[in-house]
């Protein structure tokens, strides 16, 4: 029996993550930095405080397969230049960590799943845009776009340890209890359609259940290496997913627009993320044999919204 340490597994994407792994026959440890105790068969915690640099060192020596999730949540609060530091420290400082944590001790891990994020990629291009951003495009010289550089560049030494390493750069997760979709169903409860500036922007999303169902495809597939971008097919205008959300919920509703400088006074830098564009292509890990459950928005939203 395999076992996976699951890194943010308390989280909103490492709780159904873990689920799947365990209903797959893996035993599941999660780092967590309180103490815990589980109920359920195969699934147990473990103690590690990257600050402290400490870690159970019984847990790393246990695992098979690492899954790193960790990381300040990007849009839970206004981005202040403490938030923002804290932001980048939470990934970075915990990839670091565990870098050092296996070259220094005796373990059997084979594969490390990193989370990264699109972020990497820039504004939309004539080119992104009728093609779709892909793996190879550089990162873009943002707070993001660095962010998530410096992110993937803490996992990248993994390889020279003779572990295979996949990185996932994750779109907009959505799931049912929280997150970016909670946010857009909100006024949808009201009757009201709210599209952001002039709703034009690609918004490059995935349902919660793909990306667990593509992080443990890419633990079981040893062919599966390098970078690979986690979002669903059919990217979608950030007008075409609010009006949708809002005909599941209202068979009549009324649209409205929030212009960009009402956004920006808002949500500060955050507004320039909100209002991006950023068409970003699945093809090479479909190409690599992965089938999504959920490629179009329509599917995902009924699927979350029922």
């Amino acid at each position: 029996m395999q076992t996976v340490l699951i890194t943010g597994g308390t989280g909103m994407i490492g709780k159904t993550l873990t689920t799947l792994f365990l209903e797959k026959g893996y035993k599941v440890i999660v780092l967590t930095r309180k103490e815990k105790k589980s109920r359920r068969l195969n699934l147990s915690f473990a103690k590690w405080d990257v600050e402290k640099s400490t870690i159970d060192l019984g847990a790393i020596q246990a695992a098979n397969v690492i899954v790193h999730l960790a990381g300040e949540g990007v849009a839970d609060k206004r981005w202040s230049e403490k938030r923002k530091q804290a932001i980048v420290d939470s990934r970075v400082k915990s990839g670091n960590f565990l870098v050092k944590v296996l070259s220094e001790h005796q373990h059997q891990v084979h594969t490390f799943i990193a989370a990264s994020a699109i972020g990497w990629y820039g504004p939309d291009t004539e080119i992104s845009l009728a093609n779709g951003f892909v793996e190879t495009d550089p990162s873009d010289n943002s707070y993001l776009g660095n962010t998530c550089q410096l992110w993937e560049q803490s996992t990248s030494t993994i390889e020279s340890m003779s572990i295979r390493l996949v990185t996932l750069r994750i779109g907009i997760v959505f799931n049912k209890k929280g997150g970016a979709l909670a946010e857009f169903i909100k006024p949808a409860k009201f009757g009201l359609a709210t599209i952001l500036g002039r709703g034009k922007q690609m918004v490059s999303w995935i349902h919660q259940k793909d990306l667990c169902k593509m992080i443990y495809f890419a633990a079981e597939n040893k062919f599966i290496l390098g970078v690979f971008n986690a979002v669903a097919p059919f990217p979608v205008s950030n007008k075409k997913l609010v009006l949708t959300i809002a005909k599941i919920k209202h068979a009549v509703f009324l649209p409205i627009y929030l212009p960009s400088f009402l956004l920006k006074i808002i949500l500060g830098e955050m507004s320039i993320e909100v209002l991006k564009s950023a068409n970003v292509s699945s093809a090479k890990i479909e190409g690599d044999g992965f089938v999504f459950d959920y490629p179009t928005v329509e599917k995902a939203l009924v699927d979350l919204m029922k």
